[in-house]
């Protein structure tokens, strides 16, 4: 497995020289972005980042944004000191691709997350999806994410994890269904499930582990990235106290519901507050926003809070309601008090914008945003703009009011566009998007004189719809295909070999580029190819290949974490685990009594002497075929892999494999097929094994095989029933 791209925690360059680091922009916005970087940077080094993130709350949820009945002073009294955004989006109508999106800089036509988890499966990050907390740590940042991350799966230790994305510190949900959870038993510490005690409010839990975060890193030396993502005020509407409304004469939800928005807003005040007594207020950049428009779950009435202003729509819909969200920046000293912006600037500007704010982080050029760090650096008219905005909605969740703006159609694919004055919104006939353009059914809105979107002008427009249809269709890709950025680390043991590869994913070059491995004690390492290069230009990559010599001493688990640095202060480390080989069996044995390489099972563990268990290895009855008993052999479901070293040590496998007598008094249907490979090479197979087959035995010659590779597979298209069994499976010495 590849491991990737970690910045050297508390290294030379997370201190000195990071105003020197190349910046990842689009050659057209290089000028703008070069004032951009150094007004960023400042005498003091680049600025401390928060981002907050709500969870649900509407463009009218503010006061700021015009709310009447529920108190938001605090994100209030930041937007009269700083910036409010009148034209920020999200970049979905619901969580979880908006979120993906916002990380990574990708819109919803090329984001690796594109619905939530009701349209089909929990969506995921994979190890080619560049998030703004990699980016930064690559220039030095601490980073730090407490809150929901939205999308799973919900282990630790795997790509998707916001540890293998960037986040030093993690404190919260990983994914969709559990952030639902206001009181949860537990919470994610890192990679690890912490229980929480009964009772435990998790956004107060998550609030204090953020402010944490901010004592622990405002001494630096290093600058610091907080990402707060409270689940508020998503449904359900729990929270502790409500007593701020209590008089109202409304429903309860709708009490919890303001209160909880009420909180979201003291949290956010609670982090100002630490910023100033740890006196980094000046030079930290304060960024707030929501991750889709409102909700109307749980018994919560959007309209009674006019919870989308002047908009149409809710969460769930493509129009201006569902994508259209508050964004207010605050910075003391940088962005003049009460200003407001009208550049179009959905979420998915926001890893180039703190790039840029960073100092020029190097920030991938394969992405959709586009920096408006210029627009809070007090000079808007050298920030880029977008051609166009898109957004994509797969979405099977249906709530009342969002399914009646969409005309019934709110399980129906749809797109959306934002071209200019111009926002178009199309429905497919169903889920299928790769219908012809002549089945969607097409809306056209002039967003400068129809805010609301009431009036469609799409038959009044031939060639406006026309030419966003093309747009629509340009803008989306089945498969995105990213180009390499970072270090990426890949291991094999078989090889005893370790491969670097660091890639330049940005606009700019990397000069004097370095890889380094340190190796624990016993160790050593040599590189058979280059690890160094003069300079990496864009798309460019160093690919070194080190063999690897383990200690004489028995094989242990270790984690190798290779470095690479540029004379820019920029730098990654991409930690991996290498296993060393087993030392090869020196006298006959079972292969149940040897260490295997890897193993790879259908379904449950592989049982090692006993048969057709469901739990641990170990459990079920002797292997049986025909009434005679094993006590020796390996209990497997196809499909399934099993390898060993023999280290060219073996003289003879021999072995009966076979669907066994309790997988046969289950079903009779099961029917599988057993190879036996040696370094590649196919040393025996089977024919169909099934339990009115019986076992076949083996007897195969292994002289000078360095690795065993035990395989099973399917034989009629239906792995249920499929358990077969290695009984006797053993191995003679030279």
């Amino acid at each position: 497995m590849s491991s990737r791209r970690h910045f050297l925690a508390g290294s030379a360059a997370a201190a000195v020289g990071l105003a020197a680091l190349p910046q990842a922009v689009q050659p057209a916005q290089a000028a703008a972005a070069e004032v951009t970087a150094g007004a960023a940077a400042g005498a003091e080094g680049p600025p401390n980042l928060v981002v907050i993130l709500a969870d649900d709350l509407g463009y009218g949820d503010l006061g700021a944004y015009g709310q009447k009945l529920i108190t938001t002073p605090r994100i209030d009294q930041l937007a009269a000191e700083g910036l409010r955004f009148t034209d920020a989006y999200s970049a979905a109508a619901v969580c979880a691709p908006s979120r993906a999106a916002l990380l990574t800089g990708l819109h919803t036509g090329h984001a690796a997350v594109r619905a939530n988890p009701s349209s089909g499966g929990q969506g995921s990050l994979g190890a080619g999806d560049t998030t703004f907390a990699e980016v930064l740590r690559a220039r030095g940042y601490r980073t730090g994410l407490f809150g929901k991350w939205g999308f799973g799966p919900e282990a630790g230790d795997q790509p998707s994890h916001p540890s293998a994305r960037g986040f030093e510190e993690f404190y919260g949900y990983i994914d969709h269904s559990h952030a639902h959870q206001y009181y949860p038993a537990y919470l994610w510490n890192g990679n690890a499930k912490e229980t929480v005690p009964t009772g435990t409010f998790a956004p107060d839990a998550i609030a204090a582990r953020a402010l944490g975060f901010i004592d622990a890193h405002a001494g630096g030396p290093a600058p610091f990235l907080l990402f707060l993502t409270p689940n508020l005020p998503h449904a359900p509407s729990e929270i502790p106290d409500a007593s701020a409304y209590a008089d109202r004469s409304w429903t309860q939800a709708n009490k919890s519901h303001a209160a909880q928005i009420s909180l979201l807003d003291a949290q956010v005040g609670a982090v100002v507050d630490r910023l100033k007594a740890r006196g980094v207020a000046e030079r930290t950049v304060v960024l707030v926003a929501s991750d889709n428009g409102p909700h109307e779950e749980g018994g919560v009435n959007p309209d009674l809070f006019d919870a989308n202003g002047p908009l149409r729509g809710y969460k769930r819909n493509l129009y201006e309601g569902g994508v259209r969200v508050p964004l207010v920046a605050w910075s003391p000293g940088r962005i003049a008090p009460g200003t407001t912006s009208a550049r179009p600037t959905p979420l998915y500007d926001l890893l180039p914008t703190l790039a840029d704010l960073a100092g020029g982080a190097p920030a991938p050029s394969d992405i959709d945003g586009l920096s408006a760090a210029a627009v809070l650096n007090g000079a808007p008219a050298l920030a880029p703009l977008h051609n166009h905005l898109y957004w994509y909605r797969d979405e099977q969740g249906v709530t009342s009011r969002a399914n009646t703006q969409d005309g019934g159609r709110a399980k129906q694919v749809a797109e959306a566009i934002r071209k200019d004055q111009w926002k178009a919104v199309r429905f497919a006939p169903a889920r299928d998007r790769t219908v012809a353009d002549s089945k969607w059914e097409f809306e056209l809105y002039n967003l400068a004189v129809d805010l609301g979107e009431k009036n469609d002008v799409a038959s009044k427009n031939p060639s406006v719809v026309s030419s966003l249809t093309a747009l629509l269709r340009s803008s989306w890709a089945d498969t995105y295909v990213r180009r390499p950025w970072g270090l990426t680390a890949v291991a094999d043991a078989v090889a005893s070999t370790l491969t670097t590869t660091v890639a330049n994913g940005t606009a700019r070059p990397w000069p004097d580029v370095r890889v380094t491995l340190p190796l624990p004690s016993g160790w050593t390492a040599t590189a058979t190819t280059p690890a160094t290069a003069s300079s990496l230009g864009p798309g460019e990559s160093l690919t070194t290949t080190w063999r690897l010599t383990p200690p004489t001493t028995a094989p242990a688990p270790v984690l190798l974490v290779p470095q690479a640095t540029t004379s820019s202060s920029l730098g990654f480390t991409a930690p991996v685990r290498y296993t060393p080989l087993p030392a090869p069996p020196t006298q006959d044995s079972y292969l149940s009594d040897l260490p295997w390489v890897s193993a790879a099972n259908g379904w449950g563990p592989v049982e090692i002497d006993r048969s057709n268990g469901k739990q641990a290895a170990g459990d079920g009855t002797p292997i049986a075929f025909g009434g005679v008993t094993y006590a020796k052999g390996l209990g497997v479901h196809a499909p399934s892999e099993i390898v060993y070293h023999l280290g060219g040590r073996g003289n003879r496998f021999t072995a009966l494999v076979g669907i066994d007598d309790f997988s046969k008094k289950q079903s009779a249907s099961g029917a599988t097929r057993a190879t036996v490979r040696g370094d590649g090479r196919v040393l025996a197979t089977t024919g169909v094994l099934t339990g009115a087959s019986g076992p076949t035995a083996l007897d195969v010659d292994v002289r000078g095989i360095r690795l065993l590779h035990l395989v099973v597979e399917d034989a009629n298209a239906n792995s249920a029933f499929d358990h077969t069994s290695w009984a006797a499976a053993r191995v003679t010495v030279v």
